[in-house]
């Protein structure tokens, strides 16, 4: 599949944008808000651009109870997309791409689009990364008919962190929108570049939010849940999110339509090498930070 800009490009796509925010492992960073009443549990879209793949587990979108009884996951693990839901304690979705996303400099495009009261099972929902449908996973079993999911629950939800405030996310994010009531295909928020055929964000319009979307663009780089914080609603709906631990330094010009260089966590030159701050450093054996 044709993947994002390579390192240190700026695209010429027609749409720029200007910010991401990164998010650290080590500080725990993570945006979240509990809506104040649920809405629609069936039908939603997520959309959200990301760098940084990583081999560990660690949480890209979360919404749920902190104990795991009932909770939403969306995560890498070992490299692949998993989405994983749980109601009463027990699994009731569970998808694992057979694709391994680590390409740790590129950006990719996710799209999740949930329709639960389809009566074809693979209809519920649908995997799109840079703008194609993921059709091959590992694991398969996806939500019964007219299930509810923990997206749209007044329930905490979060960027950066599973539901049980763990597996946090080491990596950059931007773009990040919820559609609530909608199912929506990818063309909503990107396309190909006709020239590169390269997968580009496109400016939003005309979209309906719902009760619970958002739109958050990373825009300023304060640290309430306000119209000047990091995770600012700019959808009309003024959701705006709660910021844990990040500050003004973690809003970024790293994006998806101006790709920065990152050192590769792939490399095994120092095997004990550990890299922070969405991999713009990393910590030799001797604790040198380069």
């Amino acid at each position: 599949m044709p993947f994002i800009i390579p390192a240190n490009t700026l695209a010429a796509s027609g749409f720029d944008v200007d910010n991401s925010c990164r998010f650290n492992i080590a500080s725990s960073d993570s945006l979240s808000r509990t809506p104040s009443s649920g809405s629609n549990r069936k039908t939603f879209t997520i959309s959200m651009w990301v760098k940084g793949t990583t081999t560990t587990t660690q949480s890209l979108i979360s919404a749920g109870t902190t104990g795991g009884e009932y909770n939403f996951n969306v995560q890498w693990i070992a490299s692949k997309l998993s989405i994983i839901g749980n109601a009463d304690s027990s699994s009731i979705m569970d998808l694992k791409t057979t694709a391994l996303y680590r390409d740790f400099s590129a950006w990719y495009h996710f799209v999740l689009a949930f329709d639960t009261t389809q009566s074809t099972a693979a209809n519920r929902v649908k995997v799109y990364v840079n703008g194609v449908q993921e059709t091959s996973f590992s694991t398969e079993t996806y939500p019964a008919r007219n299930t509810n999911i923990q997206i749209n629950n007044n329930t905490p939800h979060s960027f950066g962190m599973s539901a049980s405030n763990s597996q946090f996310w080491g990596g950059y994010m931007a773009e990040l929108i919820l559609i609530d009531g909608s199912a929506l295909a990818p063309t909503s928020f990107g396309e190909f570049d006709e020239d590169s055929g390269i997968w580009k964000p496109i400016k939003i319009s005309g979209l309906t939010f719902g009760t619970n979307g958002f739109y958050l663009e990373i825009k300023q780089s304060g640290t309430s849940a306000n119209s000047s914080g990091l995770g600012a609603d700019t959808s009309g709906n003024t959701h705006h999110f709660t910021v844990n631990n990040l500050t003004a330094i973690n809003s970024t010009t790293d994006t998806c339509t101006n790709n920065f260089c990152t050192w590769n966590s792939l490399d095994t030159f120092y095997n004990t090498m550990t890299f922070q701050e969405g991999n713009t450093q990393g910590t030799k054996p001797n604790s040198t930070v380069e």
